[in-house]
C-alpha cells in the first residue's frame, strides 16, 4: 500500500460513514414519505416531509458520487472526465450494478435541486420515491466492492 492510499483510505471510510448517515436519514424520509402516499395535494406538514426526503435524496447522492465514487476512483488510479464517465467506469468494475440507474439518479438529483415550479414538485416527490431504492441499491452495492477490495 503506498502513502497515498494510506492518506486515501481514512478519507474514504470517513466518506462511507457518512454516506451511511445519509441513507438512514434518508429511509427514514422515505418510510414517512410512504406512508403519507402520492397525492394530487398535500397539507404543509405533509409538504415539509416530502420537501425533507427530496432535500435528503439530492444530498445522499452528491455524496455518493461526488465523494465515495472520486475517492474509490483516486485509489483505482483511474481519472474519468464526465460524470458518464464515471459512472460508465463504475458499472464496468462492478462498482454499481447500473450506470443508467445513477444517471437518473443524477438527474432528479439536479431537478431537485433547481426546480422552482410548484406543480413540478408534485412529480419530483412521485420521482424520488420511485428512485429511492435505485440509490439505496447503488450504496450497497458499493459498499459491497469496497469491502471485497480490503477497503473497508
Amino acid at each position: 500500500m503506498t502513502h497515498i492510499d494510506q492518506d486515501l483510505l481514512p478519507e474514504l471510510h470517513r466518506d462511507i460513514h457518512d454516506l451511511v448517515h445519509a441513507a438512514e436519514s434518508l429511509t427514514l424520509s422515505y418510510e414517512k414519505c410512504k406512508n403519507i402516499g402520492v397525492k394530487d395535494h398535500y397539507s404543509f406538514e405533509e409538504e415539509e416531509s416530502f420537501d425533507s426526503l427530496s432535500s435528503k435524496f439530492a444530498r445522499t447522492s452528491d455524496i455518493f458520487t461526488q465523494k465515495v465514487l472520486k475517492t474509490i476512483f483516486l485509489l483505482l488510479r483511474e481519472n474519468p472526465k464526465s460524470f458518464i464517465d464515471k459512472v460508465n467506469l463504475a458499472e464496468k468494475l462492478e462498482i454499481i450494478s447500473s450506470a443508467d440507474k445513477l444517471i437518473l439518479i443524477r438527474d432528479l438529483r439536479n431537478e431537485i435541486v433547481h426546480e422552482y415550479i410548484s406543480s413540478e414538485l408534485l412529480r419530483i416527490y412521485k420521482e424520488v420515491l420511485g428512485q429511492y431504492s435505485s440509490l439505496i441499491d447503488a450504496i450497497e452495492t458499493t459498499k459491497k466492492n469496497v469491502q471485497e477490495r480490503g477497503w473497508a
